[in-house]
């Protein structure tokens, strides 16, 4: 049988530098995906790659 998953998600506000978002919406319009999309696969790489020293 066909389950629709909808992962939990909470709001949060974070402030970045104007010159990064600027860049992020570049990537995010080119890749046709959504910022938000784009900055949750960001974040989920950097911590799966981040070095444990």
């Amino acid at each position: 049988m066909f389950k629709v998953d909808k992962p939990e998600m909470i709001n949060k506000t974070f402030r970045l530098p104007l010159k990064l978002v600027q860049q992020l919406q570049t990537v995010a319009q080119n890749k046709k995906v959504s910022l938000n999309n784009l900055v949750q696969q960001c974040c989920e790489y950097a911590l799966a790659n981040l070095d444990e020293d």
